[in-house]
Protein backbone atom coordinates (compact mmCIF):
# COMPACT_ATOMS: atom_id res chain seq x y z
CA UNK A 1 0.00 0.00 0.00
CA UNK A 2 1.31 3.40 -1.30
CA UNK A 3 1.87 6.01 1.38
CA UNK A 4 -0.71 8.28 0.11
CA UNK A 5 -3.30 5.53 1.11
CA UNK A 6 -1.76 5.19 4.56
CA UNK A 7 -2.13 8.64 5.09
CA UNK A 8 -5.89 8.94 3.67
CA UNK A 9 -6.88 6.11 6.29
CA UNK A 10 -4.18 7.26 9.27
CA UNK A 11 -5.25 11.09 8.81
CA UNK A 12 -1.52 11.86 8.91
CA UNK A 13 0.20 14.02 6.96
CA UNK A 14 3.52 13.47 4.93
CA UNK A 15 6.87 13.75 6.75
CA UNK A 16 10.57 14.00 5.46
CA UNK A 17 10.67 10.77 6.27
CA UNK A 18 9.10 9.56 2.88
CA UNK A 19 11.60 7.87 0.55
CA UNK A 20 10.19 5.61 -1.91
CA UNK A 21 11.28 6.04 -5.44
CA UNK A 22 10.35 9.28 -7.86
CA UNK A 23 9.60 8.99 -11.56
CA UNK A 24 9.61 11.51 -13.64
CA UNK A 25 7.15 10.64 -16.53
CA UNK A 26 7.03 12.73 -19.73
CA UNK A 27 5.17 11.74 -22.77
CA UNK A 28 6.28 12.29 -26.04
CA UNK A 29 4.80 15.65 -27.15
CA UNK A 30 2.49 15.00 -30.62
CA UNK A 31 3.50 17.61 -33.23
CA UNK A 32 0.32 17.09 -36.04
CA UNK A 33 -2.31 17.03 -33.22
CA UNK A 34 -3.25 17.92 -30.20
CA UNK A 35 -4.74 16.06 -26.78
CA UNK A 36 -7.18 18.72 -25.52
CA UNK A 37 -9.30 20.90 -28.11
CA UNK A 38 -11.36 22.55 -24.91
CA UNK A 39 -11.64 23.06 -21.43
CA UNK A 40 -13.98 19.80 -21.27
CA UNK A 41 -11.32 17.51 -22.47
CA UNK A 42 -8.91 18.88 -19.74
CA UNK A 43 -11.39 18.27 -16.95
CA UNK A 44 -11.89 14.99 -18.15
CA UNK A 45 -8.50 14.47 -18.38
CA UNK A 46 -8.33 15.96 -14.63
CA UNK A 47 -10.79 13.40 -13.30
CA UNK A 48 -8.97 10.46 -15.11
CA UNK A 49 -5.95 11.09 -12.90
CA UNK A 50 -8.04 11.52 -9.86
CA UNK A 51 -9.80 8.35 -10.46
CA UNK A 52 -6.72 6.46 -11.41
CA UNK A 53 -4.54 7.48 -8.36
CA UNK A 54 -7.01 5.53 -6.80
CA UNK A 55 -7.16 2.66 -8.36
CA UNK A 56 -3.79 2.43 -8.22
CA UNK A 57 -2.70 3.51 -5.48
CA UNK A 58 0.02 5.58 -6.62
CA UNK A 59 1.63 8.97 -5.53
CA UNK A 60 1.02 11.93 -7.81
CA UNK A 61 3.49 14.44 -6.73
CA UNK A 62 3.20 16.72 -9.54
CA UNK A 63 1.63 16.67 -12.95
CA UNK A 64 0.59 19.14 -15.95
CA UNK A 65 -1.87 18.85 -18.86
CA UNK A 66 -0.39 20.68 -21.76
CA UNK A 67 -1.71 20.64 -24.97
CA UNK A 68 0.34 18.34 -27.60
CA UNK A 69 2.13 16.12 -24.12
CA UNK A 70 2.18 15.66 -20.09
CA UNK A 71 4.25 15.20 -17.48
CA UNK A 72 4.11 13.66 -13.69
CA UNK A 73 5.92 13.18 -11.09
CA UNK A 74 4.97 10.18 -9.04
CA UNK A 75 6.00 8.08 -6.32
CA UNK A 76 5.93 4.58 -5.96
CA UNK A 77 7.35 1.34 -7.54
CA UNK A 78 8.33 1.50 -11.18
CA UNK A 79 5.47 -0.82 -12.25
CA UNK A 80 2.58 0.45 -10.91
CA UNK A 81 3.91 4.06 -12.23
CA UNK A 82 3.51 2.59 -15.88
CA UNK A 83 0.62 0.76 -15.24
CA UNK A 84 -0.95 4.25 -14.28
CA UNK A 85 0.08 6.04 -17.71
CA UNK A 86 -0.77 3.55 -19.87
CA UNK A 87 -4.31 3.34 -18.23
CA UNK A 88 -4.48 7.10 -18.36
CA UNK A 89 -3.51 7.37 -21.93
CA UNK A 90 -5.77 4.19 -22.90
CA UNK A 91 -9.24 5.79 -20.84
CA UNK A 92 -8.00 9.36 -22.21
CA UNK A 93 -7.97 8.16 -25.69
CA UNK A 94 -11.62 6.05 -25.11
CA UNK A 95 -12.70 9.39 -24.48
CA UNK A 96 -11.37 11.46 -27.12
CA UNK A 97 -12.48 8.80 -29.47
CA UNK A 98 -16.07 8.79 -28.85
CA UNK A 99 -16.47 12.32 -28.58
CA UNK A 100 -14.35 13.18 -32.15
CA UNK A 101 -14.47 10.27 -34.01
CA UNK A 102 -10.90 9.97 -33.66
CA UNK A 103 -8.98 6.45 -33.29
CA UNK A 104 -5.45 5.79 -31.59
CA UNK A 105 -4.66 9.45 -30.37
CA UNK A 106 -2.26 8.22 -28.18
CA UNK A 107 -0.71 4.58 -28.98
CA UNK A 108 2.14 4.89 -30.73
CA UNK A 109 2.57 7.72 -27.95
CA UNK A 110 5.79 7.26 -26.27
CA UNK A 111 6.76 7.62 -22.73
CA UNK A 112 9.94 8.47 -20.99
CA UNK A 113 10.50 7.64 -17.41
CA UNK A 114 13.88 9.18 -15.17
CA UNK A 115 14.60 8.41 -12.08
CA UNK A 116 14.54 10.83 -9.51
CA UNK A 117 15.36 11.20 -5.77
CA UNK A 118 15.16 13.72 -2.64
CA UNK A 119 18.86 15.03 -1.40
CA UNK A 120 21.06 15.87 -4.77
CA UNK A 121 17.99 18.48 -5.33
CA UNK A 122 16.63 16.83 -8.32
CA UNK A 123 13.12 16.08 -6.83
CA UNK A 124 12.75 20.32 -6.53
CA UNK A 125 14.16 20.20 -9.73
CA UNK A 126 11.60 18.18 -11.74
CA UNK A 127 8.69 19.51 -9.96
CA UNK A 128 9.92 23.37 -10.94
CA UNK A 129 10.01 21.83 -14.83
CA UNK A 130 7.02 19.91 -14.49
CA UNK A 131 5.55 23.28 -13.33
CA UNK A 132 6.83 25.73 -15.51
CA UNK A 133 5.82 24.20 -18.61
CA UNK A 134 3.30 26.53 -18.98
CA UNK A 135 5.10 29.77 -18.49
CA UNK A 136 7.63 28.31 -21.35
CA UNK A 137 4.72 27.99 -23.60
CA UNK A 138 3.81 31.83 -22.86
CA UNK A 139 0.18 30.62 -21.93
CA UNK A 140 0.64 32.65 -18.03
CA UNK A 141 3.20 34.66 -16.11
CA UNK A 142 3.10 32.02 -13.13
CA UNK A 143 2.02 28.46 -12.53
CA UNK A 144 -0.25 29.48 -10.44
CA UNK A 145 -2.55 30.73 -12.85
CA UNK A 146 -2.70 27.35 -14.90
CA UNK A 147 -5.99 25.14 -13.91
CA UNK A 148 -4.81 22.05 -15.67
CA UNK A 149 -2.16 20.66 -13.22
CA UNK A 150 -0.61 21.33 -9.98
CA UNK A 151 0.18 25.13 -9.99
CA UNK A 152 -1.51 26.25 -7.46
CA UNK A 153 -1.31 23.11 -4.94
CA UNK A 154 1.51 24.09 -2.69
CA UNK A 155 2.04 27.04 0.16
CA UNK A 156 -2.00 28.00 -0.76
CA UNK A 157 -3.09 31.04 1.41
CA UNK A 158 -6.36 29.99 1.33
CA UNK A 159 -8.52 26.82 0.59
CA UNK A 160 -10.27 26.64 -2.69
CA UNK A 161 -13.99 26.53 -2.77
CA UNK A 162 -16.07 23.68 -3.99
CA UNK A 163 -17.87 20.73 -3.18
CA UNK A 164 -17.75 17.17 -1.38
CA UNK A 165 -17.85 14.69 -3.56
CA UNK A 166 -19.34 12.59 -0.78
CA UNK A 167 -22.07 14.80 -1.24
CA UNK A 168 -22.86 14.22 -4.85
CA UNK A 169 -25.75 11.48 -5.63
CA UNK A 170 -24.45 8.11 -7.22
CA UNK A 171 -25.65 9.17 -10.32
CA UNK A 172 -24.08 13.04 -10.29
CA UNK A 173 -20.44 10.97 -9.38
CA UNK A 174 -20.47 8.57 -12.17
CA UNK A 175 -21.19 11.58 -14.54
CA UNK A 176 -18.57 13.51 -13.13
CA UNK A 177 -16.15 10.67 -13.34
CA UNK A 178 -17.63 8.90 -16.13
CA UNK A 179 -16.68 5.86 -13.92
CA UNK A 180 -19.00 4.22 -11.17
CA UNK A 181 -15.32 3.55 -9.38
CA UNK A 182 -15.50 5.15 -5.98
CA UNK A 183 -13.40 7.82 -4.67
CA UNK A 184 -13.04 8.94 -1.37
CA UNK A 185 -15.64 11.31 0.00
CA UNK A 186 -13.75 13.86 1.39
CA UNK A 187 -12.52 15.03 -2.28
CA UNK A 188 -13.23 18.30 -3.19
CA UNK A 189 -14.57 19.43 -6.85
CA UNK A 190 -13.01 22.62 -8.02
CA UNK A 191 -16.05 25.19 -8.83
CA UNK A 192 -14.50 24.84 -12.70
CA UNK A 193 -15.52 21.39 -12.29
CA UNK A 194 -12.64 18.77 -11.88
CA UNK A 195 -11.28 17.14 -8.53
CA UNK A 196 -8.93 19.99 -6.91
CA UNK A 197 -5.27 18.49 -7.19
CA UNK A 198 -5.26 18.75 -3.72
CA UNK A 199 -7.83 16.65 -2.66
CA UNK A 200 -4.74 13.21 -2.95
CA UNK A 201 -1.65 15.16 -3.74
CA UNK A 202 1.06 15.42 -0.91
CA UNK A 203 1.35 18.89 -0.87
CA UNK A 204 2.56 18.81 2.92
CA UNK A 205 5.09 16.53 1.74
CA UNK A 206 5.90 18.36 -1.13
CA UNK A 207 6.17 22.00 1.03
CA UNK A 208 8.62 19.75 3.41
CA UNK A 209 10.64 18.87 0.82
CA UNK A 210 11.29 22.57 -0.56
CA UNK A 211 10.95 23.72 3.31
CA UNK A 212 9.99 27.68 1.93
CA UNK A 213 7.64 28.96 -0.74
CA UNK A 214 10.60 31.27 -1.21
CA UNK A 215 12.76 28.09 -1.87
CA UNK A 216 10.18 26.51 -4.78
CA UNK A 217 10.34 29.96 -6.38
CA UNK A 218 13.73 29.83 -6.40
CA UNK A 219 13.60 26.54 -8.09
CA UNK A 220 11.04 27.88 -10.57
CA UNK A 221 12.70 31.03 -11.47
CA UNK A 222 16.26 29.03 -12.04
CA UNK A 223 14.38 26.02 -14.27
CA UNK A 224 15.68 24.94 -17.83
CA UNK A 225 12.04 26.01 -18.56
CA UNK A 226 12.26 29.46 -17.15
CA UNK A 227 15.12 30.01 -19.64
CA UNK A 228 13.29 28.82 -22.39
CA UNK A 229 10.31 30.87 -21.10
CA UNK A 230 12.90 33.94 -20.98
CA UNK A 231 14.13 33.73 -24.71
CA UNK A 232 11.00 32.49 -25.97
CA UNK A 233 9.22 34.66 -28.43
CA UNK A 234 6.89 31.92 -29.11
CA UNK A 235 3.01 31.66 -29.46
CA UNK A 236 1.46 34.11 -27.23
CA UNK A 237 -2.05 32.59 -27.53
CA UNK A 238 -2.50 28.97 -26.77
CA UNK A 239 -3.50 25.94 -28.56
CA UNK A 240 -7.02 25.69 -28.29
CA UNK A 241 -7.96 29.67 -28.86
CA UNK A 242 -6.12 28.93 -32.40
CA UNK A 243 -7.58 25.94 -33.32
CA UNK A 244 -11.05 27.35 -32.29
CA UNK A 245 -9.52 30.70 -34.33
CA UNK A 246 -8.39 29.17 -37.06
CA UNK A 247 -11.86 27.57 -37.79
CA UNK A 248 -13.42 31.12 -37.90
CA UNK A 249 -11.01 32.00 -39.70
CA UNK A 250 -11.99 29.62 -42.77
CA UNK A 251 -15.38 30.11 -42.06
CA UNK A 252 -14.93 34.25 -42.49
CA UNK A 253 -12.71 34.36 -45.34
CA UNK A 254 -14.15 31.07 -47.42
CA UNK A 255 -17.44 29.48 -45.91
CA UNK A 256 -16.08 26.54 -45.26
CA UNK A 257 -15.40 25.12 -41.70
CA UNK A 258 -12.82 22.35 -42.56
CA UNK A 259 -9.60 22.47 -43.51
CA UNK A 260 -10.09 19.45 -45.79
CA UNK A 261 -12.22 21.85 -48.18
CA UNK A 262 -9.23 24.53 -48.80
CA UNK A 263 -7.04 24.37 -51.45
CA UNK A 264 -3.47 24.74 -51.10
CA UNK A 265 -3.79 28.94 -51.79
CA UNK A 266 -6.84 29.29 -49.50
CA UNK A 267 -4.72 27.13 -46.77
CA UNK A 268 -1.41 29.36 -46.87
CA UNK A 269 -3.86 32.91 -46.72
CA UNK A 270 -5.04 31.16 -43.73
CA UNK A 271 -1.80 30.79 -41.97
CA UNK A 272 -1.08 33.97 -42.96
CA UNK A 273 -3.64 35.48 -41.38
CA UNK A 274 -3.45 32.87 -38.46
CA UNK A 275 0.27 34.33 -37.78
CA UNK A 276 -0.66 37.97 -38.00
CA UNK A 277 -4.00 37.58 -35.54
CA UNK A 278 -2.43 35.31 -32.97
CA UNK A 279 1.40 35.42 -33.32
CA UNK A 280 1.38 31.75 -33.88
CA UNK A 281 4.49 30.18 -35.38
CA UNK A 282 4.55 26.68 -37.89
CA UNK A 283 4.94 24.44 -35.09
CA UNK A 284 1.57 25.40 -33.50
CA UNK A 285 -0.05 25.40 -36.78
CA UNK A 286 1.07 22.18 -37.30
CA UNK A 287 -0.34 20.79 -33.45
CA UNK A 288 -3.91 22.25 -33.93
CA UNK A 289 -4.63 21.63 -37.68
CA UNK A 290 -2.66 18.31 -38.30
CA UNK A 291 -1.05 19.50 -41.28
CA UNK A 292 2.76 18.91 -41.50
CA UNK A 293 5.03 21.48 -39.94
CA UNK A 294 7.29 21.04 -43.49
CA UNK A 295 3.92 21.73 -45.47
CA UNK A 296 2.90 24.66 -43.50
CA UNK A 297 6.33 26.28 -43.69
CA UNK A 298 6.32 25.32 -47.73
CA UNK A 299 2.76 27.32 -47.75
CA UNK A 300 3.79 29.90 -46.09
CA UNK A 301 7.01 30.75 -48.10
CA UNK A 302 4.41 30.36 -51.51
CA UNK A 303 3.10 33.87 -50.35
Amino acid sequence: MQLTTLARLSGLTFGKDMREGFWLVTTDHLTDRIWFRDDEDFKVAMNIIALLSVIYIVDIIAFILMSNHVHFLSGGDIDIVKAFITRFKKDYSQYYSQKYGSRGLLRRNSVDFRSVTIGDESFERAVAYIQMNCVAANICLHPSAYPWGTGDTYFRVSQRNGQRIGDLSGRARARLLHSRVPVPDDYIIDERGFIDPASYVPATFVESVFRTAKRMDWFLRNSSKARISSRNEGPSFNDQLVAAGIKDLSISLFRKSSLSELNDSQIAELFRQARYRFSSDPAQMARVSGITYDRICTLLESL
